[in-house]
């Protein structure tokens, strides 16, 4: 159950940077009096929580299967993604509406501004380092694909939590600078309720954009379109399946996928040629593509007046065969 530090390295930095941060606002908060200061410090506490979460889920994701959860707990890593975007819903964004509105209706002078624009100074540096970090780790493993694609598409959670709770935190200390700046130089204590609300909605959200991403892979995503057409690739690569007609994969976890096919066989196979294939298949699928670690395969006659092309399984089958044949016919033909 031990957590890789080279797996969650970019965890350990956001925790490391929200716990100083935080630390450094909360001071400054006591000197200052600053509304903005107060949202920017529970936006810190609530970040140094989450990535806490983040790291639990991930121990407790790697207890082995038992007789109630079979497949295992790899999913507890999204259920704590979950509960990170309610947390920053609650804890960041609710309690930094009611101050910023609070601070509104009732303006109160900043003490010591200076203060306050060192401490933001000094944690817009700390949070660069952070999402410096994650963006390095996010660069090992999104390939070419855009960031947006990135954090819908990836099946990890931790990375898009990181990513988005470091952006955001650059945007709410430039929201609380303004904030603390303006009332300082206007004499208008307003613009620091008006800093905190802002952090409030910008927090709210980032909360709204990681519960979404985090219910679709709690729910269950399939394995991405490359993933798919390597499993067809590679059941269809021996003489023993004549094709895939259909297939459903899910992740079980952002690192083990269950793969459910049924493949066409010939009529005149017997029952031990036909196990035997099934194992073949298998073992090329598992070489193929590591993490598909539970597969089941239904063998069946292939009846192209049955084929319900409406059917999700059936499109993936087919997806991943017709994008499987265009690679090889350009590794055939590269001009």
């Amino acid at each position: 159950m031990r957590v890789s530090f080279r797996e969650m390295r970019a965890v350990f930095a956001a925790l490391g940077a929200n716990l100083g941060i935080a630390l450094a606002k909360f001071v400054a908060f006591l000197i200052t009096g600053s509304a903005s200061m107060l949202a920017e410090s529970v936006h810190s506490v609530a970040d140094t929580g989450n990535e806490v979460l983040l790291l639990v889920g991930r121990g407790r994701s790697l207890r082995p299967p038992s007789d109630e959860h079979p497949f295992g707990f790899g999913r507890e890593r999204y259920f704590y993604g979950f509960v990170v975007s309610v947390m920053l819903f609650t804890v960041g964004a609710a309690f930094s509406v009611y101050d910023g509105i609070h601070k509104i209706v009732n303006p109160e002078p900043i003490r010591s501004p200076v203060v306050a624009i060192v401490v933001l100074l000094l944690s817009a540096v700390l949070e660069a380092f952070s999402l410096r970090t994650g963006i390095d780790e996010a660069n090992k493993v999104r390939g070419g694909r855009g960031w947006i694609t990135f954090i819908r598409r990836t099946k990890a959670p931790e990375l898009p939590v990181v990513l988005l709770e470091d952006l955001a935190a650059l945007i709410g200390l430039a929201f609380a600078f303004a904030g603390v700046t303006l009332a300082w130089r206007t004499g208008n204590a307003w613009w620091d309720g008006v800093g905190s609300l802002a952090i409030g909605l910008l927090l709210a959200s980032a909360a709204a954009i990681l519960a979404v991403e985090m219910k679709s892979l709690l729910i269950g995503e399939a394995a991405g379109a490359e993933v798919q057409q390597m499993i067809v690739a590679a059941l269809e690569d021996g003489p023993e399946v004549d094709r895939v007609i259909h297939m459903r994969t899910v992740h079980i976890s952002p690192d083990t996928i269950l793969v459910a096919a049924k493949i066409a066989i010939r009529a005149t196979d017997t029952a031990a040629q036909v196990a035997a294939g099934i194992d073949a298949a298998e073992k090329r699928v598992r070489a193929a593509v590591p993490i598909a670690q539970t597969i089941y395969l239904e063998p069946d006659i292939y009846r192209p007046s049955r084929a319900d092309r409406t059917d999700p399984s059936v499109r993936a089958a087919e997806q991943g065969r017709r994008s499987g044949s265009s690679r090889r016919d350009r590794a055939k033909d590269p001009q």
